[in-house]
This record gives structure tokens, C-alpha cells and sequence, in this order.
């Protein structure tokens, strides 16, 4: 069994847990594939008794038979792995060394639970749809898509922008706003949640339009079902306008033509069978923690 390890980097205090995460590989005989600016980063600090296989382009994984990939931090950096795996089919199982962790959301405790789970093949495979983004130039290279959200935002300091935004081809609302966030259910808990948007349980066949802090008061989130093609037109003071694909970002200007579908392909999230979504929302939002439950 062979696997894929990516991080951003690491600090100090992890040093301890990844030592446990490759020696428990080793135990369980599983091979790390080794994301190499993070290899590179560990050679001062860990011991390895040979240099293991690396990748650093989602090129390097097509030769390789990757039967997962580990992403070890926050759902940031689960977040990049999107541009990794793309649509080869290869789950991801996040570890959360981050903060919050909706996506990530195996502890750094479960790790012995999460390399037997991924040698005896007894977790769970989630689905999660993925944004695609349509643009008349190009946008985000050849990764244009998302899974946790679209945005359109004014730039620095600049005025609110108005964005006319269309279902369909069919006129929704012009939103006079900072900016426009379209949300899959995945990403209903991320930056669309900050911005008042629902919860959306991720087999839901939707997608969240949420405005960010719009002009009037009476505009809230929006909940459309996900078959619909979501385009947009802007126009602002500023010439210029940003664009994101999760933490990717672009800049546009009022010519460039947007529009945003349901991906052709999913991505796999596993999770350890004894965790689901609601066991998230519960651990993560701290729903039901009330002192007044434990009143007698």
C-alpha cells in the first residue's frame, strides 16, 4: 500500500506526532510518498533510513499508484490537496494539525486509529461536489475548480461592487455588497458561515449564495439547488475586482465574464466510521454545550 503525505510545513511541537504518524506507516507496512518541500523541511529533524519517493506536481502522482493522500494541518491545507488529486480518483484523509478542522477532522490522539483504519480499509468514503469555474480568459491555470467556495470581492479598500448575478441565465439580484460568495455544502462551513450563510449537510444537492456585508439589510443568503449555472456581472468604482477558488486568488477586472457549475467529478473525503457530520458540527460549533443541561 502506497500513500501520499502533503503539509505546508510544521512547527516545532509537530515534530513529535508526524515521528508517530511515519513510524506507525512503517509498521503497518504502508509506503509515504512524500510531498518534497515537506520532506525537505523534516530531513533536519527526523531521522529517515532512506530517502523516500517524492512528488511535487500533481504530475508526479499520474506514474504512482496512490491509494490515498494525507494531508497533514488545517482544512487550508486539506484544501490544497484539490489541486493534487484533481480528478484521478484518490481519496484524501485529513489530520488535523490546524485549528478547527471541519474537513480535517481526525485529532492528532487518532492517529494509530487512522493508519490501521487505512491498512485494514475500514473508514468511510464521503463524496464531496466540487465548484467549476467558467471564465472568457484564463483563470486558475488548469485547476478550476473548488471545494469549498467561489468569491467575488472589491479589492483592498475600495468601495462595495455590484454584482448582478443570474440562475440559469435568468436575472436573481444585483448585490450591492463587499462581495459574493457561492458555497458548496461543504464549504457551507467555512467563509460562507462567517457571512451568515446556512449550514448545509454535504450529500445536500445545493449551492450558498452569501452575500459579504451587503448594502441592504433586507439581501440574505440564498440556497439553490446545484444543477443551476450561477454567472455574474461586476462593476464597481475600482477597475479591478478580486477572485478566489478557495485560497486561490486572482485578479479581474469588469470584462472578464464569470460562471460557476457543479464539477463533473467528486472528491473523496475518508473519515473513521465512528465520525459524521453531525459529530462534527457538535465538537467543532460546541452544539448541546450548555450549562443549563447540566443544571439539577
Amino acid at each position: 500500500m502506497q500513500i501520499a503525505l502533503y503539509s505546508r510545513g510544521f512547527i516545532t511541537a509537530d515534530l513529535g506526532n508526524i515521528k508517530l504518524l511515519l513510524d506507525e506507516l512503517q509498521r503497518q507496512e504502508i509506503t509515504p510518498v512524500m510531498y518534497e518541500p515537506f520532506y525537505r523541511s523534516l530531513q533536519p529533524h527526523i531521522p529517515f533510513a532512506g530517502e523516500p519517493e517524492t512528488f511535487a506536481h500533481a504530475g508526479d502522482l499520474d506514474s504512482m499508484t496512490i491509494d490515498c493522500l494525507v494531508s497533514l494541518g488545517g482544512d487550508g491545507t486539506l484544501l490544497d490537496t484539490v489541486c493534487f488529486v484533481r480528478d484521478k480518483n484518490i481519496p484524501v484523509l485529513g489530520i488535523n494539525f490546524g485549528r478547527l478542522g471541519f474537513l480535517a477532522s481526525i485529532g492528532k490522539e487518532e492517529i494509530h486509529a487512522a493508519v490501521k483504519a487505512l491498512q485494514q480499509r475500514t473508514y468511510v468514503v464521503d463524496k464531496r461536489t466540487l465548484l467549476h469555474l467558467d471564465c472568457n480568459i484564463p483563470l486558475f491555470g488548469d485547476v478550476p475548480y473548488a471545494l469549498n467556495d467561489f468569491t467575488i470581492h472589491k479589492k483592498d479598500t475600495s468601495a462595495m461592487v455590484k454584482i448582478h448575478t443570474y440562475l440559469n441565465g435568468e436575472f436573481l439580484n444585483t448585490y450591492w455588497a463587499d462581495g459574493l460568495i457561492v458555497a458548496t455544502p461543504t464549504g457551507s462551513t467555512g467563509y460562507s458561515l462567517s457571512c451568515g450563510g446556512p449550514v448545509v449537510f454535504p450529500e445536500a444537492g445545493s449551492f450558498v449564495i452569501t452575500p459579504v456585508a451587503p448594502h441592504n439589510l433586507n439581501v440574505r443568503p440564498v440556497v439553490v439547488p446545484d444543477n443551476n449555472v450561477i454567472s455574474f456581472e461586476v462593476e464597481g468604482r475600482s477597475d479591478l475586482f478580486l477572485c478566489t477558488l478557495d485560497s486561490r486568488m486572482e485578479t479581474i477586472d469588469n470584462t472578464v465574464q464569470l460562471a460557476v457549475k457543479k464539477e463533473a467529478f467528486t472528491l473523496s473525503l475518508l473519515r473513521l466510521d465512528d465520525s459524521n457530520f453531525l459529530h462534527t458540527l457538535r465538537h467543532k460549533l460546541l452544539w448541546g454545550i450548555d450549562t443549563r443541561n447540566r443544571l439539577k
